[in-house]
């Protein structure tokens, strides 16, 4: 990373036939399609690969929704800290404050939840120990965020409140009871009221329990433990064992447009964009702030976003750290690393450029 206050290097154009030959290599990993959009300071740039339905064989195109996993915890800390805004919440008080008896442990506070520094243990461990059983013994569940958070502290937690970073989905349902308890609403209608409309994202729904995407969307495809097995369409489910945490249905326009607002200054004053943005390493390449990862490129550049993964869908949506230029890329399946980690070229392709010919030149 830079230098705080040292001017962003100027961008590389993106390279687009790059971008192309990645989601096919996503396809040829394993996935039945891939997309990718880039918005460059309102140009766009589009790639589409595979099919959104390998039953009517449709191609997928940019335009169709999918689910967004994970990506829905940025939408969860936007509202929270929209809330500290208008100080109805702050970060540094222990959950107990807000959510009496809830939690074993009243050290644990809203900051430690939002950057997985909280040590609850991360529920789905257990869910999801087998993919296709698993899901199947969900897809249709629906439960309440306390069974949830009942699940987690069924185990051991991982540290003490604020010693390490561990990624848990338990952080994140206790975000939903958060917000609902401290906005009186369900958490579809704060994203709805504070996030969805005013960026008028036509692509974002919040459908929880329906198990349905509504309008046109890429068919989700869940890859099986057993090499050679065959795809489970994983598309109709409830996700109600993520909700808060994962439930988000969108497009890659409106998560371009979502992040490209978010750095941008559009949605949090900079105090609490500036909060979001303190960020814990978690490896060699990668960083968490408040419900925000930080990627870094080979290139030198970071961007800043959240990735994706439930079941079916594999998503990445980023952005420079004004906002200037984001890309989403989806591929629609999950449970395969290798389309993953594939997947994660797109990055590179939008915001480091062609790679350089051995004679120097670009």
């Amino acid at each position: 990373p830079r230098e705080p206050g040292a001017p962003a290097p100027a961008l590389p154009a993106p390279d687009t036939a790059g971008l192309a030959a990645v989601l096919r290599s996503v396809v040829a990993q394993g996935a039945p399609g891939a997309l990718a959009r880039i918005d460059d300071h309102g140009r766009t740039y589009r790639a589409a690969q595979g099919v959104a339905d390998r039953g009517t064989q449709r191609a997928l195109s940019t335009d169709d929704r999918f689910r967004v996993g994970s990506i829905t915890k940025t939408f969860s800390t936007v509202v929270l800290l929209q809330l500290v805004d208008e100080h109805r919440l702050a970060l540094d008080e222990p959950v107990d404050h807000y959510l009496p008896g809830l939690l074993p442990d009243d050290r644990i506070t809203v900051r430690h939840m939002l950057s997985h520094r909280s040590g609850l243990y991360d529920y789905t461990n257990d869910m999801f120990a087998d993919s296709v059983s698993g899901f199947e013994a969900v897809r249709n569940k629906v439960f309440t965020y306390r069974q949830l958070v009942a699940l987690s502290l069924k185990k051991p937690r991982t540290n003490a409140p604020g010693a390490a970073y561990s990624y848990s989905n338990t952080n994140f349902v206790v975000a939903g009871l958060l917000i609902e308890k401290l906005t009186g609403q369900p958490v579809g209608t704060a994203y709805l009221k504070r996030v969805i409309e005013p960026l008028g994202l036509g692509d974002t729904f919040y459908v929880h329990p329906d198990t349905a995407i509504p309008g046109r969307y890429a068919r989700g495809y869940l890859t099986p433990d057993k090499a050679g097995a065959p795809l489970v369409d994983a598309t109709a489910q409830t996700v109600s064992w993520a909700q808060s945490a994962g439930a988000v249905i969108s497009s890659a326009r409106d998560l371009d447009v979502f992040f490209g607002a978010l750095l941008g200054g559009r949605l949090l004053p900079p105090a609490r964009l500036a909060e979001m943005e303190k960020f814990t390493k978690v490896d060699s390449t990668t960083a968490y702030g408040l419900g925000l990862r930080r990627r870094d490129l080979s290139c030198g550049v970071s961007v800043y976003g959240h990735t994706g993964a439930v079941q079916g869908y594999y998503s990445y949506a980023f952005g420079t750290k004004d906002g200037g230029r984001t890309l989403t890329a989806l591929a629609n399946t999950s449970n395969n690393a290798k389309v993953l980690s594939t997947l994660a070229g797109t990055l590179e392709s939008a915001f480091c450029g062609a790679p350089k010919a051995a004679d120097g030149r670009r």
